[in-house]
C-alpha cells in the first residue's frame, strides 16, 4: 500500500465524506441533546453541550476541508499528502467520537459513529500509504486514545464547574469553591494536554525529535488533569471513575516515552 495514491484518493474521499457527515448529524442533532438533557433536569449537561458540540461541528468541518485539499495531493502525486491526510483522519475521530457520549447518555442515537469509523479507517490507511513503521502505528494509537480520553476529561469540569458554585466559607480541599475554581482550571488542563498528544501523534509520525518532549509534556498535563479529577469522583461516588483511564494510560505512555529505545524510534530517518 505505500505510496499508493489511487487509494489515496480513496481514503481522502472518506475523510470528505466524514466532514460532510460530521456538521450534518452534529448539527441535526444538537437541539435534540440539549433539551433531552434539559427536560432531565441535566441543565449543566445541556449547557455544555451547546459548546463541545459547536466546538467540535468546526473541528469535523476543517477536517472535511482538509480532506478535500488531501485528496488534490494525492491526484496530483504529492509526497506530503499522506501526513496531511492522517491529521484530518485524527480529528475527525474526535469529532466522531465524543458526541456520541451525551446522545447515548439520553437514551438518543449515535449517527456520528460514521463519522468516528470512517475517520479511523482513513486514519490506518493514511499511515500505511506513507510506509509508517509498525512500532510508529502502534505507539500513536495509543497515543491517540490518551488524546480523546483526555479531551473528554476536559469536557466533563464544564458540567461540575455549573453545580459546585457557592459563597467560599473556607479555602480548604473539602470546600465546594475551592472544587469550583479547581474544576475550570483542570478544564484547560486537560484540553491542552490533548491538544498536545495530537501535535506529540502528528510528530511521531514522521520522527520528528521534538515529538519526545511534546509527548512527555502531553503525558503529564493528562496526569495532572486526571489524576486530581479522578481521585476525588473516587471519593465522592464510591466507585472507579472515569476520569481515570485517561491519566493511567499516559502514565504508561510516560514511561515508554522515557526507555532509550522509544527515543532512538523516534529519531531514526
Amino acid at each position: 500500500m505505500k505510496g499508493n495514491h489511487k487509494l489515496g484518493i480513496l481514503f481522502a474521499s472518506l475523510g470528505i465524506l466524514a466532514g460532510l457527515l460530521a456538521i450534518y448529524f452534529i448539527a441535526s442533532t444538537y437541539n435534540t441533546v440539549i433539551h433531552t438533557h434539559f427536560n432531565a433536569g441535566e441543565w449543566e449537561e445541556s449547557n455544555t453541550v451547546r459548546l463541545v458540540y459547536a466546538l467540535l461541528g468546526w473541528l469535523g468541518t476543517a477536517a472535511g476541508a482538509l480532506s478535500v485539499a488531501v485528496l488534490w495531493g494525492f491526484w496530483q502525486k504529492q509526497d506530503w499528502a499522506w501526513y496531511w491526510g492522517a491529521v484530518a483522519a485524527t480529528i475527525l475521530i474526535l469529532a466522531g467520537f465524543f458526541p456520541m457520549i451525551p446522545a447515548a447518555d439520553s437514551g438518543l442515537a449515535t449517527p456520528t459513529l460514521w463519522v468516528f469509523l470512517l475517520g479511523a479507517i482513513m486514519w490506518f490507511g493514511m499511515l500505511l500509504i506513507g510506509g509508517v513503521d509498525k512500532k510508529i502505528i502502534a505507539l500513536t494509537f495509543v497515543a491517540g486514545m490518551a488524546y480523546v480520553l483526555t479531551f473528554i476529561n476536559g469536557v466533563a469540569p464544564l458540567s461540575k464547574f455549573q453545580t459546585t458554585f457557592q459563597k467560599p466559607t473556607a479555602f480548604v480541599p473539602g470546600d465546594k469553591a475551592f472544587w469550583n475554581g479547581l474544576y475550570i482550571i483542570l478544564q484547560e488542563v486537560n484540553w491542552w494536554g490533548a491538544a498536545a498528544w495530537a501535535m506529540f501523534i502528528f510528530g511521531a509520525f514522521k520522527r520528528r525529535p521534538w515529538a519526545l518532549p511534546v509527548g512527555i509534556f502531553a503525558s503529564v498535563m493528562s496526569m495532572l488533569g486526571g489524576y486530581i479529577l479522578g481521585i476525588h469522583n473516587v471519593a465522592e461516588v464510591h466507585r472507579f471513575s472515569m476520569f481515570l483511564p485517561a491519566p493511567i494510560i499516559s502514565t504508561i505512555l510516560f514511561v515508554i516515552l522515557l526507555l532509550p529505545g522509544t527515543r532512538r524510534l523516534l529519531q531514526e530517518d
